[in-house]
């Protein structure tokens, strides 16, 4: 059991947001420690599409051109019925936004956190660390472990995921279920899968579905759709997950059949989808004094847009761009006791404004990815009409539409 310490910074979570976060302040002159509960990186998930806001996140903290050596850039979304078998859209990834061009790859989630962690320096993150309590002390937080550890901090930072502890004690409620589920699969071939250099979207009655290359030998899929009681016991056996897939996609096309055939069942992984009400966005607090929250703590979100890592990226940048403004401001030589008062008032100011900048971004991606979700899963011969005929392209262009944002550089000026 260590002896109380004392950080600047602690961040709960070395997932998404916290490396990013923990990585933004490092390049700005800023240390933290990150809190791990596992005894490693957490790769739940497999991989995840990486938007062009993403992209620009991940070069704002340096590591953008280290993923992208590893993975083939996306040139276009195609859609197609698989109650129809026709094709109901082709969307081009190569034209300009507000922002430059788009850039889309599906990058493993263990290689960004890797890129991510390997650019901390040594002892950053701390592993085995489960926080089980918060508390006030004076102008800080005293962070509990599990371990009997306690960690006295200036800024306490809830990266923690869907089960955040530091969402709670901010006051927000458990994410909701949307009453839909998501089976993802990543396959790693001994040769060429033979995909192009494509998002694959397939819409069938009642589900969604989608093939992604993430390089010349491994391949994403996903399956979305709202499950009985009796398909959400599915979720404890990956054999018959599996086979229940490839019955419901059997009109798919035989070579993403085949990838999905081939995929290992510890590969295989099922989750009923959350999100976070947007209506707690508007009246919650993000921030409280000292402490926020940002990724899935803060915005849970179902993975219709493809928006719930790339949005954490974005937190991250913008949280160490406020934050350590907070720390290099020069505190006037007052008495110890108002140093740290003006401290405390500094960081409350920077979580606020960090807070601002992203309430109405989180509410906009919750908002339509939950609403594309349903549409896209369809369900009645209506909904799936109007999606397959007429909605199909417009949904498509809503994923470049949500990604064509700019979260801007560390530096302010």
């Amino acid at each position: 059991m260590e002896a109380k310490r004392s950080e600047e910074v602690v961040i709960v979570g070395a997932g998404i947001a916290g490396l990013t976060t923990s990585l933004g302040l490092h390049r700005l002159g800023i240390r933290s420690l990150v809190l791990e509960s596992s005894d490693a990186l957490r790769v739940t998930g497999f991989a995840l599409s990486t938007w062009t806001n993403a992209w620009k996140a991940l070069d704002a903290v340096g590591v953008g051109n280290i993923l992208r050596q590893q993975y083939l850039q996306l040139y276009r979304n195609v859609t197609a019925s698989l109650i129809t078998g026709h094709r109901t859209s082709t969307t081009s990834f190569t034209s300009k936004g507000k922002h430059g061009g788009h850039e889309v790859r599906c990058v493993r989630r263990k290689s960004m956190l890797e890129a991510l962690a390997n650019g901390l320096p040594s002892g950053t993150i701390r592993y085995s660390s489960k926080v089980v309590a918060i508390e006030e002390s004076g102008f800080s937080k005293l962070v509990h472990l599990a371990d009997g550890t306690t960690i006295q901090t200036k800024a306490l930072i809830g990266c923690d995921g869907v089960n955040s502890v530091v969402a709670k004690w901010l006051g927000f409620k458990k994410a909701a279920f949307t009453g839909r589920s998501a089976i993802r699969g990543f396959t790693e071939l001994p040769s060429s899968h033979g995909f192009e250099p494509w998002f694959m979207h397939f819409f069938g009655d009642g589900f969604r579905s989608g093939a992604i290359p993430c390089d010349e030998k491994t391949g994403y899929w996903f399956l979305t759709w709202t499950p009985t009681s009796k398909e959400g016991e599915l979720e404890e056996d990956p054999a018959k997950m599996k086979q229940w897939v490839l019955q419901k996609l059997e009109k798919m096309p035989s070579n993403v059949r085949a990838v999905i055939e081939k995929t290992e069942l510890d590969s295989i992984f099922a989750w009923p989808l959350k999100y976070r009400s947007p209506w707690e966005l508007i009246r919650g607090n993000i921030s409280k004094g000292n402490v926020c929250v940002a990724g899935d703590a803060l915005h849970p979100m179902p993975p219709d847009l493809g928006q719930g890592g790339c949005c954490a990226l974005e937190d991250g940048v913008v949280l160490a761009r406020c934050l350590a403004e907070a720390f290099t401001q020069k505190v006037g030589d007052n008495e110890e006791e108002d140093e740290e008062k003006e401290q405390y008032r500094r960081i409350e100011a920077a979580l606020k404004k960090y807070a601002n900048e992203r309430r109405w971004r989180c509410i906009d991606l919750i908002t339509t990815s939950y609403i594309v979700g349903v549409i896209q899963e369809g369900g009645s011969k209506l909904i799936n009409s109007l999606r397959d005929e007429i909605l199909a392209p417009f949904l498509a262009g809503l994923l470049l539409m949500k990604s064509d944002f700019d979260c801007g550089k560390l530096n302010s000026s």
